[in-house]
């Protein structure tokens, strides 16, 4: 049942952003000129690499969740074994790179802000940082959500099937998270 709530719960989350990105679109038809302007402030190579940080988070994430499903809460070699890594370990790894993708956002408000695009500059500014501030706050959900199932990990005294549903439902949010930058990246920083 939870696994289903879920999946409803992200589908109502699809329509928000599916908003956003209606928002976006419409805005940049009717002022194409303020776009042409602004993204070429853009940092494309650091985006491109905070991104790519964001994507193979996905990656790592799964990777505790095959651990989870192993009902394999913590590691059972060395720390440099990843191959006997459990969910804690490759969630406390994605947690890092997550982490990263939130610092990564914070670096590039503060370039464009210092190049005078802010949320009231003009049309550009205000999409911009409303759809890529509004999925910041979902990654940061994200997290909090990791350091949730780590602590019950960490608190259970059996490591059974309730702890691995949960380590699974936090993992298809953040898949999904990681699916909306994406599209995210494609359109603002990609088809400029």
């Amino acid at each position: 049942m939870v696994a289903v709530g879920t999946v409803v719960w992200l589908a109502s989350e699809l329509m928000f952003f599916a908003g956003l990105f209606a928002m976006y679109f419409t805005i940049r038809a009717v002022v194409p000129e303020v776009w042409a302007e602004s993204t070429a402030i853009l940092n494309i190579p650091f985006a491109s690499i905070n991104t790519t940080i964001l994507v193979l988070s996905s990656f790592t994430c799964q990777a505790g969740v095959f651990a989870a499903e192993r009902f394999q809460p913590f590691r059972t070699g060395g720390i440099l074994n990843v191959r006997r890594w459990g969910m804690n370990e490759w969630f406390i790894l994605t947690f890092l790179m997550g982490g990263f993708f939130v610092v990564g956002q914070t670096v590039e408000y503060i370039e464009l802000i210092h190049e005078g695009i802010t949320l009231s500059s003009n049309p550009f500014g205000s999409v911009f940082y409303m759809t890529t501030g509004f999925h910041g706050l979902h990654v940061l959900g994200g997290l909090i959500a990791f350091l949730f199932i780590m602590g019950r990990a960490y608190a259970a005294k059996n490591f059974g099937h309730h702890e691995a549903t949960g380590a699974i439902v936090v993992s298809y949010y953040w898949h999904f998270v990681d699916v909306v930058w994406i599209g995210l990246f494609a359109v603002i920083y990609i088809l400029q």
